[in-house]
């Protein structure tokens, strides 16, 4: 199996390959358009401000590729936010694949939310041996909310998405590769399962 980390220059892609290759799996880290395409599962990482990573992707022409992607791909963190219609971070335009835009957590609660948060109402394989409520682990300022593409829920202030999926595009906003043996077990489901 070919799996390929998106390398764009805004992603904590080590841990993630690392996390892979704990699984038994080895990942290429690439911004190459045709080896992306070649991929069996495409993984597309994301840490740091919105519209800088945005920019990023309009300057290697990625933020036109991913949408057109068939394969089963991954966005993580921030790059799940991306793969909406926008994030009010930076007001950023995003790729337009999850119709829903990020939105800032309300001044009531301290932000970055960093931590373990637990998640429930899973609606997807990519849970697959994943019991109701287990934890993962978080850091994020923005967050999506609740919607037709919600797979799992998760609660700060309020429930909001901590996973999404539309047709081959999933998306996480906690960190499965810093969850511990959840994090793993989903991974290892995104690999295997979906």
């Amino acid at each position: 199996m070919k799996i390929v980390i998106i390398n764009y220059g805004a992603g904590n892609i080590q841990s993630i390959k690392f996390a892979i290759q704990r699984l038994g799996f080895e990942a290429v880290l690439s911004s190459d358009r045709e080896e992306i395409l070649a991929a069996d599962k495409v993984i597309f990482p994301g840490v740091g401000e919105a519209g800088s990573a945005m920019e990023k992707l309009k300057d290697s022409g990625l933020h036109l590729l991913i949408p057109q992607l068939k394969q089963p791909v991954l966005g993580i963190c921030l790059g799940m936010q991306l793969m909406c219609m926008a994030t009010e971070e930076g007001n950023t335009s995003g790729l337009g694949i999850f119709d829903v835009n990020a939105v800032k957590f309300s001044k009531r609660v301290k932000v970055p939310q960093i931590g373990w948060n637990q998640i429930a109402k899973f609606d997807s394989a990519l849970f697959n041996g994943i019991s109701e409520n287990e934890y993962i682990y978080m850091v994020h300022s923005f967050y999506v909310p609740v919607c037709d593409d919600t797979i799992a829920v998760t609660n700060y202030d309020l429930d909001y998405s901590a996973a999404l999926q539309k047709n081959n595009f999933y998306g996480t906003q906690f960190h499965p590769e810093k969850s511990s043996l959840v994090g793993e077990r989903i991974l290892k489901n995104f690999l295997e399962v979906v």
